[in-house]
């Protein structure tokens, strides 16, 4: 790897064993092997690093999880089972992978506290919104982001990434507090009652073969 990826891997490396706040440069350029210069070389400021480090850190949990979804949906999911049986079951698997990146999920925690005095942190969270809310509709409906509607992203999206924001802090507070996948399933339910599965979201297009 050149600099600029020893350094980013340096910064994931600190998220994880120091958090977002406690992290200097020093830090970085002793986890990484580089020198003070190249981070403002490479990144333009140690900020600035910290912030890519932070959201390729998101993406690793991200991935993990579509690479179990993945590994377990022949064996483990009834494709019959309806976005509700869906839910459930690639839920508890999201919940079971956020133990293993939980120091990411602190430093997420600790970055999002300091939004309010760095507008360019704030507004780093911002643009990553949208991706953010279309990638877990696709992981938890099991489609390719990329055929996630705008609607669809807004609405249910908005809905898991507030779930998500929501197990950051209760896991944060006392894991033991977190509620398991089923227990969500049964909160919703008692809100809507017994009313039938909301649309999916849309499924990826079939190919069309010519005859």
């Amino acid at each position: 790897m050149g600099h600029r990826e020893d350094l980013l891997a340096g910064a994931k490396r600190c998220l994880e064993e120091k958090g977002w706040s406690r992290t200097t440069a020093r830090d970085i350029v002793a986890a990484s092997g580089a020198n003070l210069a190249s981070i403002g070389y490479h990144y333009g400021s140690k900020d600035a690093l910290m912030r890519e480090a932070l959201f390729a850190a998101m993406g690793d949990w991200a991935d993990d999880v579509q690479r179990s979804l993945e590994a377990d949906a022949p064996a483990g999911e009834d494709p019959d089972a309806g976005l509700r049986g869906r839910f459930e079951s690639r839920w508890t698997r999201v919940l079971e992978l956020f133990d293993k990146h939980q120091a990411m999920w602190r430093s997420q925690l600790e970055a999002i506290l300091q939004v309010q005095n760095d507008p360019e942190l704030r507004a780093a969270f911002a643009r990553a919104q949208p991706e953010g809310r279309q990638g877990l509709v696709g992981l938890i409906h099991g489609i390719d982001e990329r055929d996630v509607d705008e609607e669809t992203s807004r609405v249910m999206g908005s809905f898991y990434m507030t779930l998500v924001s929501g197990m950051i802090v209760q896991m944060a507070i006392d894991p033991d507090l977190m509620p398991s996948a089923h227990d969500l399933v049964e909160a919703m339910r008692r809100i809507v009652g017994d009313a039938p599965d909301a649309p999916d979201a849309p499924r990826a297009p079939e190919a069309h073969h010519a005859p």
